[in-house]
């Protein structure tokens, strides 16, 4: 049985993608290649390959009509007005209009588990990154249309952390050492309410039972539609519950219960 659980890992295969004009994520592409064999356009590895693609990110709706993989881990830069140094990992999508790529009112597929191991491993080694924040981020930007699993993992927040190559060396190793081991099966759920920067989603991933699936914060709920809600679901295929930031939720409280409630979801308010 062992056996079997060993090759069905080995048959899994995500592909690393980075921006070439994203110092951040051209510079954890640097480094992880270094270790790696370049075929074509494709630098291919043993758990996972990597690309460096020419156009942003936020718009590689059309990679999964190049590239076959089981999943997608965008190596990129965090920006924030505040400019308060963080590392940050979340899934993508648009609850309304599109304004940073992707199709509005669309919802990537998340990547749950994948998040729940890298930010765990963020968080083991968090006393070599002291002066950063560690925390998700709700669901936002493009792309939005892959047919497979995806994920962000960014590094903040201004060009001094972007170029700075032992910050993005050491934060390119931890995912390395995050895909070099097997996947995990943590149940997960969808989240709604709490802020951009949601404390209560990150301690549940870091520390509690769940991995997350979308994370749709407070400002986003006047967008939450019947339609919209059942994309989600689809979108989250598998999810086990729904966590509530609750107190954050206003008058919002109603809308989603009622919408929970034509569901089996466990609900829990945080």
């Amino acid at each position: 049985m062992e056996i079997n659980k060993v090759s069905i890992y080995l048959l899994f295969m995500d592909l690393l993608v980075a921006y070439k004009n994203d110092p951040a994520g051209h510079n954890m592409a640097k480094f992880i290649s270094q270790n790696m064999n370049y075929d074509g356009d494709v630098y291919r590895g043993k758990n996972f390959d990597l690309i460096e693609i020419d156009s942003p990110a936020i718009s590689a709706d059309w990679l999964d009509e190049k590239y076959e993989y089981d999943g997608f881990i965008f190596l990129s830069k965090h920006a924030a007005e505040s400019g308060t140094l963080a590392l940050t990992c979340h899934s993508t999508g648009n609850f309304d209009e599109a304004k940073f790529g992707g199709n509005q009112k669309e919802l990537a597929i998340p990547y749950p588990d994948l998040q729940k191991r890298y930010m765990q491993k963020l968080w083991d080694n968090h006393e070599s990154f002291s002066d950063f924040e560690i925390t998700i981020e709700a669901t936002h930007h493009g792309p939005t249309h892959l047919k497979k699993p995806s994920i962000f993992v960014e590094i903040g927040t201004t060009e001094l952390q972007w170029n700075d190559e032992t910050l993005c060396f050491a934060v390119a190793q931890l995912v390395v050492n995050t895909l070099e081991k097997p996947r995990g099966t943590s149940p997960f759920a969808i989240c709604f309410g709490g802020t951009h920067y949601s404390e209560k989603f990150t301690k549940e991933l870091l520390f509690g039972k769940y991995a997350l699936g979308t994370v749709m914060p407070k400002h986003a709920l006047n967008f939450l539609t019947p339609d919209l809600f059942e994309h989600l679901l689809t979108q989250n295929n598998g999810v086990q519950a729904a966590l509530l930031d609750w107190k954050s939720l206003g008058k919002y409280k109603q809308t989603l219960i009622d919408l929970l409630s034509t569901t089996k979801l466990e609900i829990f308010k945080i």
